[in-house]
């Protein structure tokens, strides 16, 4: 599952009139860069959530024949942004009941996505990364191969992860973030978690966007 419903505020007036998954970096949509690198992975079946201008993204897109994958959309309407853990509850149902890939459509990684997989006694895995500038306290603990919402030293939560349907077992429909569900999850010992050194980036503005032109084109 691609995340691609937040309204991009710190990218304007880029999103003004395109939704960030849309907008170029190195010759195409950053979404894109998403796609292939899945496809590639080997993982063919894809869900893209959207809200803000959705219907670009589906116009843009299509079904994924393009790229040698399938696309299922889960709309969350105009003006209704379910964040991150609501967005992913609304779309169980294309999912499925087994383990699933989850990556924010704002960020850029070199990880191996192939290779991420969900423990048997783990409800999710995290991809962290070394603490960004402008987020120096970073979010989780990692010792052992296991994540803690408490300790240091603290890392970064990539915004890629593999979850199991269960850990939405008790949500609700409607908005909700997904960082309450996963500390919940981290104090029965649910969540297991990698240490990424390689290239991350949270294109959230558009200098970040800038960085990351510089970076793939060369």
């Amino acid at each position: 599952m691609i995340l691609a419903a937040g309204r991009g505020e710190r990218m304007r007036p880029l999103t003004d009139a395109t939704p960030k998954p849309l907008l170029p970096v190195a010759g195409k949509p950053l979404i894109v860069w998403h796609i292939e690198r899945l496809a590639q992975a080997g993982i063919r079946d894809l869900v893209i959530n959207h809200s803000h201008l959705g219907e670009q993204i589906e116009n843009a897109l299509g079904d994924g024949s393009a790229w040698g994958v399938n696309i299922r959309y889960s709309a969350e309407g105009k003006g209704r942004a379910l964040e991150t853990g609501g967005g992913v509850f609304r779309a169980l149902p294309l999912l499925g009941d087994r383990p699933f890939l989850v990556m924010n459509a704002d960020v850029w990684s070199d990880v191996g996505l192939g290779r991420l997989a969900l423990p048997g006694h783990a409800l999710a895995h995290l991809v962290l990364v070394d603490n960004p500038h402008h987020h120096p306290d970073g979010d989780f603990h990692l010792a052992q191969g296991r994540l803690y919402g408490i300790g240091q030293p603290r890392l970064t939560f990539s915004g890629i992860g593999v979850y199991s349907p269960s850990l939405f077992a008790a949500c609700q429909p409607g908005p909700f973030p997904l960082a309450p569900l996963l500390r919940e999850a981290m104090r029965s010992g649910q969540v297991t978690g990698e240490h990424h050194q390689g290239y991350w980036i949270d294109v959230g503005t558009p200098n970040r966007l800038v960085e990351l032109e510089h970076t793939l084109s060369a």
